[in-house]
């Protein structure tokens, strides 16, 4: 849904006062949407292991270990790179972020569902230290 004129009036002067107020975060915010470069690295990611397969192919077809060995590497270094910009890439909400503020996190609240809504292990390792200090 576009922007009437007035909003976006209203967002110019908004991205001014913050390019004054604060140019340092301005232009870390303004340099793009991390999900766009997290894509573009997915994207490459995939087109390596594309490429790496077809060469370790090629390194059996014509037995050359060496060739074989470099499509290995050039796969395996292609589904390292997609595998870790995979989250952001999609957007996928982290386990931490979508748990509410006020929910309980040291009580047990059943094994269905908990990967979702689990928080990160330093917190639960800090909670439950904080539980046997406390008794």
């Amino acid at each position: 849904m576009p922007l009437s004129e007035h909003e976006q009036r209203l967002l110019e002067q908004i991205e001014r006062a913050l390019v004054d107020d604060d140019p340092k975060f301005a232009s870390s915010v303004r340099s793009g949407d991390r999900r766009i470069k997290a894509r573009r690295r997915l994207q490459i990611g995939a087109l390596l292991v594309l490429v790496g397969m077809a060469v370790l192919v090629g390194g059996a077809v014509a037995p050359s270990v060496p060739l074989g060995v470099l499509g290995f590497l050039v796969a395996f270094g292609g589904l390292i790179l997609a595998v870790l910009n995979y989250r952001s890439a999609t957007g996928a909400v982290e386990a931490g972020a979508s748990a509410p503020a006020g929910s309980s996190a040291s009580g047990r609240s059943g094994r269905r569902g908990g990967r979702a809504r689990r928080q990160p292990l330093k917190n639960r390792l800090e909670e439950r230290f904080r539980r046997r200090y406390d008794q």
